[in-house]
């Protein structure tokens, strides 16, 4: 009798290397197929995206899938469930003082570069988005900042057709300002909640996708505009010393205003006041049209969130390889979530474009894990519930599907949270700085610049950014069945051996363009508009 191949039921990535497959859906107890001419039995039930053996596996030995080692086995034998009870969960260890660098070479596009239609800003940067940001600098005012975004779109302030160039007036409501450390003014460090709401607030009013802001303070908190603009004279924002909010705009060419809560006789008097303040904003942003920009100026962040076993076999190579075609135009993308990568790290770092940047990647795992260690927990932790129902058995395998996002593209450099590429930096590949909590790391790629996410998704998520948009890469068939109205692009064709890993790239990079040229997403068809601030002495993974 002949049985039929096991590529009908499940996927093996490294075929010369793999020593598991991941099922494609539920696979019952007893099936009998075909693998490299041997038949395998299953010796128990599989869900979809869980994991069997297709050849045996010493116990004490590693187990491994994409070609590298993510468990230890108890003793496997082909038709073997992959599961805590036949496996023992333990991270690869990596010696950082032992790193062998060897950054790939990625071609030049060829032929004529793809371009977009962008906002273009006096500093030379371009925006896909051309927002009016109302800016709390703290907790005390973000009910009032959240009032003035509300009504002004609501009430008709913002007319779409009167100010058709602008995206639209948004806050970026945060519960950090007050009730902190001191701000440290000397340090360039931002660990404490202070300095990295400045820092992240600062970021946000520079961001090349807002045209116009106005910053509202309560009055006598931490971070008060006083402070504020004594933080940003101190060269935290600017690359010159200058002295102010308003010269904080002035590098793009963007008017920023001030309001003061206390000052305008409390929560009514000020959201009037804000209202007020709106039309000149909202003329000033509506001066700057679409033009058709090259898409060497994009940088495009990389997430993902509510992973499964499918992401890291097609949703996140896929928007890898269309990260590796963006970076092959001049552009640059940004990966994030160093909790995501351990167990993985040595190979991230392995394409570092020189051994200082190849130290950085592996110094910032370190540094993330002595965090972690302070509060008594560690990085095994991260994988969530829904995580492991998907089939990530532990955080070496979601670290390495995680990787897929980065395509083959050499790493470029480190930066910290907050951070943008320095002047001067080559375009390429950039590792940011971030926990994986989708909350804090979505936020953290578009302060450091990138001007539209993708975002992967096995499990389903609808989360967006306050000022950027956010395209939903789903992985799976199911995902896509049953939250179509949260994701952009299905890879699932990919599991199924309908597309290939490359072709759905190609519809990535191009929806990318199209995106960033103005087509609106799902999460901002919902009206996603996230917005939060990591201090590094919280607990997130």
């Amino acid at each position: 009798m002949m049985f039929p191949c096991l590529q009908e039921f499940a996927v093996v990535i490294n075929a010369s290397l793999d020593q598991v497959a991941v099922a494609k859906r539920r696979l019952d107890s007893g099936l009998r197929m075909i693998w490299n001419g041997q038949e395998i039995i299953l010796r128990g039930m599989i869900e979809a995206g869980h994991r069997f053996a297709i050849q045996p596996v010493t116990a004490g030995d590693w187990v491994r899938q994409y070609g590298e080692p993510f468990a230890i086995s108890k003793g496997l034998q082909p038709g073997d469930p992959v599961n805590s009870a036949t496996v023992e969960n333990l991270v690869p260890q990596v010696d950082i003082n032992c790193l062998d660098v060897a950054p790939p070479y990625l071609a030049p596009w060829q032929g004529e570069l793809p371009s977009f239609w962008g906002y273009s800003r006096a500093d030379g940067d371009a925006g896909t988005r051309n927002w009016v940001l109302i800016v709390p600098t703290s907790m005390c005012s973000s009910h009032e900042a959240v009032l003035i975004a509300q009504r002004a779109e609501r009430e008709g302030i913002f007319d779409p057709e009167k100010y058709s160039n602008v995206s639209g007036v948004t806050a970026i409501p945060h519960p950090r300002g007050c009730g902190c450390p001191d701000v440290e003014m000397d340090s360039r460090e931002v660990r404490g909640g202070g300095e990295a709401t400045m820092k992240m607030l600062g970021r946000y009013i520079q961001h090349p996708n807002v045209g116009a802001a106005l910053v509202v303070e309560l009055g006598c908190e931490k971070t008060s505009l006083e402070i504020f603009d004594q933080f940003t004279g101190n060269g935290h924002f600017l690359a010159a010393n200058r002295a102010d909010l308003a010269a904080l705009g002035d590098q793009q060419g963007k008017p920023v205003l001030k309001l003061s809560i206390q000052q305008a006789g409390g929560t009514a008097a000020a959201v009037r006041q804000g209202l007020s303040l709106l039309p000149s904003l909202l003329d000033a942003a509506n001066r700057t049209p679409r033009t058709r920009l090259p898409v060497s100026l994009l940088k495009l962040g990389l997430k993902c969130g509510g992973s499964d076993a499918f992401s890291g076999i097609s949703a996140n190579p896929a928007l890898g390889h269309a990260s590796d075609l963006l970076i092959r135009c001049g552009g640059s993308s940004m990966i994030t979530e160093i909790p995501e990568f351990d167990g993985a790290e040595h190979l991230f770092a392995r394409r570092a474009v020189n051994c200082e940047v190849g130290r950085k990647i592996l110094e910032a795992m370190s540094r993330f894990q002595a965090g972690v260690s302070r509060f008594g927990k560690n990085m095994t932790e991260n994988p969530s519930p829904g995580n492991k129902k998907g089939g990530l058995l532990n955080i070496t395998i979601k670290s390495l599907g995680a990787l897929a996002k980065s395509g083959r593209a050499p790493v470029q450099g480190v930066l910290s949270y907050g951070e943008p590429v320095p002047p001067g930096s080559s375009n390429g590949l950039y590792l940011v700085y971030a926990p994986g909590y989708d909350q804090y790391s979505t936020p953290a790629v578009v302060a450091a610049g990138c001007q539209l996410v993708c975002f992967t998704t096995g499990r389903g998520t609808g989360i967006g950014n306050a000022i950027a948009p956010v395209i939903k890469i789903g992985s799976n068939n199911a995902l896509y069945n049953r939250m179509a109205d949260d994701i952009d692009i299905n890879a699932g064709p990919v599991i199924e051996g309908e597309e290939t890993i490359e072709t759905m790239g190609e519809k990535i990079f191009s929806e990318i363009i199209r995106v960033a040229s103005g087509t609106i997403t799902r999460a901002e068809a919902n009206g996603h508009r996230e917005f939060a601030i990591w201090a590094e002495d919280d607990l997130s993974l």
